[in-house]
């Protein structure tokens, strides 16, 4: 499946502010079923944008925008191909427990928004969260009893609200819903991961909101690798989902982070679409035959020798 995604960040201030700076992670990732064709990132007041992949491969672009301004736009543009997963198994060995992997120790221990309190110790017991059966069955189990523990209501919790916000109120977005997950699977020694995203609901299914960004659970499993699973729609994801960024918790993995200099009020509106595609975007253009000569061997050619061979093939 091919698909282009737009995605639009605009910031309008009070009053005049200067300097900012700003991280943005829209850069979806190029692994495993998923792979980035093209990316493009524009920014109003024009700024110089430079980037560079974590740890965990996430590519990140910063700029900075020193000049007096009220208001900022960044617009990211993407085309991804997003195969099929292989068909998972319907169970795994029991044995598997003692299988699952403990080098990945940030994904095994509490962050900024997956710590235990006791609303979480509650839950656990309610959905009776154990090791029992298999890692894959648990998982998918837990997938379910979330999605139908749980009310979808937009806007109903913020960005930064910790996950108490939602346990008491038994509702949520799907922020929340990652990260109760992820703070149920961590203590039984599954690795996990917060993974944000897009998800393409046009084809029914879902109850994610149309127009934004969303989220959810990658776990670490035996011989599977990094599987994904949807709390909030009670998916596996699969090729409707298109990863942009993993981190422990959402804290690691935000769209857009920065600061700026300056007393003002900020409004910050985004709106998101993606869109199936017929087809590819079209391949870059073939470098020219005569290139082919150019830089044999272990030196690289000078300016002055690339442009008398470019001239001898003209001739």
């Amino acid at each position: 499946m091919y698909y282009t995604i737009r995605h639009i960040t605009r910031f309008r201030y009070s009053a005049p502010i200067t300097q900012s700076v700003m991280e943005v992670r829209m850069q979806p990732r190029t692994e495993s079923n998923q792979r980035c064709l093209s990316f493009q990132l524009s920014v109003t007041p024009s700024a110089k944008v430079l980037n560079y992949r974590d740890y965990l491969g996430n590519v990140i672009h910063n700029f900075d925008v020193p000049g007096e301004h009220r208001t900022l736009s960044i617009i990211a543009q993407s085309q991804v191909e997003v195969r099929p997963i292989a068909e998972l198994p319907a169970s795994m060995p029991a044995d598997a427990w003692d299988n699952l992997s403990n080098s990945e120790y940030d994904m095994l221990v509490p962050s900024h928004f997956t710590h235990p309190t006791p609303l979480l110790s509650d839950l656990a017991v309610e959905l009776d969260v154990q090791r029992r059966d298999d890692p894959l069955s648990l998982l998918r189990e837990l997938t379910a009893r979330i999605y139908d523990a749980f009310a979808y209501v937009p806007e109903s919790t913020a960005v930064d609200s910790p996950i108490d916000d939602a346990l008491k109120a038994r509702q949520g977005v799907c922020q929340d819903f990652t990260h109760i997950m992820l703070a149920l699977l961590r203590p039984l020694g599954i690795p996990a991961r917060y993974v944000s995203g897009y998800l393409y609901s046009r084809e029914g299914g879902t109850r994610s909101t149309p127009g934004a960004s969303h989220a959810w659970v990658e776990a670490m499993l035996p011989d599977l690798g990094w599987i994904g699973f949807d709390p909030t729609n009670n998916l596996i994801a699969d090729y409707r989902h298109i990863r942009v960024a993993v981190g422990r918790d959402y804290e690691d993995v935000p769209p857009t982070r920065g600061v700026f200099k300056g007393k003002a009020e900020t409004e910050l509106s985004v709106s998101v679409h993606v869109k199936l595609a017929d087809e590819p975007p079209p391949e870059d253009p073939p470098i020219p035959a005569h290139w082919d000569t150019l830089g044999l061997g272990n030196e690289q050619p000078t300016a002055q020798e690339i442009f008398e061979q470019q001239q001898q093939q003209q001739q």
